[in-house]
């Protein structure tokens, strides 16, 4: 079997059972266009439309199945994919992170042209007034997921801190204001997010989600990065560091 025919063959076999039409006969379609980009994370690929996707500027992480049905339809779509283990949402972009068992070239166009087809018949790919009470669990962290999240630093970049323990600090809205402006953009571009989650004692606690998590150049980004912006611009700032749970 070709690369080709056994990217086709998966793809038919995850959705065998769903049994749900991606084109309702008394539906209009909504034109759409996506295409793929990789990002420098080699699990993770982007796909971007045409339009956005989630409302406002929100951010949506899913690391299961089970978070995906909280309130995202595609999310939970794309996770019947055997090879999809996150998918991170966010204004027009859509990251998916796969597993080890197949290489993206087998895998792509396929996973780009099913998000196409529900795009057209879906506006948009979480249902608005369930997101709010998704949003505590979303946020809850499993130790599983938290390995993922880190395992693309070194043990150096990773510190951890309880919930418990975050206080709010004269700084924090200062922090958030520079990752907003001269973070997010980038972070953004290559299919992931940072989100300040503490400061503490010189420390700044981060959060890594979509193609951030897992990256290999994540300590680089970290720490040449954001640290060195930081510090630039906060005196109180000492480093930046990943958050482990």
């Amino acid at each position: 079997m070709s690369s080709k025919d056994a990217s086709r063959y998966i793809v038919m076999v995850a959705h065998e059972n769903t049994c749900v039409p991606l084109s309702p006969m008394d539906t209009p379609r909504i034109p759409t266009s996506v295409y793929a980009e990789m990002t420098p994370n080699p699990a993770v690929m982007k796909f971007v439309a045409d339009r956005n996707l989630i409302q406002g500027d929100m951010q949506l992480e899913f690391r299961s199945k089970a978070e995906a049905t909280l309130c995202s339809p595609l999310a939970t779509e794309l996770f019947n994919f055997p090879f999809v283990t996150n998918v991170f949402l966010s204004g027009q972009m859509i990251s998916v992170t796969k597993d080890d068992s197949l290489g993206w070239e087998m895998i792509v166009q396929q996973l780009r042209e099913y998000i196409r087809e529900w795009l057209m018949d879906h506006e948009h790919a979480v249902v608005a007034d369930q997101v709010e009470a998704a949003l505590p669990k979303l946020g809850s962290t499993s130790s599983e997921a938290s390995a993922s999240a880190v395992s693309g630093l070194d043990a150096s970049s990773v510190k951890f801190i309880a919930e418990q323990d975050i206080v709010p600090s004269e700084h924090d809205e200062t922090i958030k204001q520079l990752l907003e402006e001269f973070v997010r953009p980038a972070v953004e571009q290559d299919g992931g997010a940072i989100d300040f989650k503490a400061f503490q004692e010189g420390t700044v606690y981060v959060h890594l989600r979509g193609a951030c998590s897992g990256c290999p150049s994540s300590t680089q980004t970290l720490k040449g990065g954001i640290e060195q912006l930081l510090k630039s611009k906060l005196d109180a700032v000492q480093e930046v560091v990943a958050l482990g749970v």
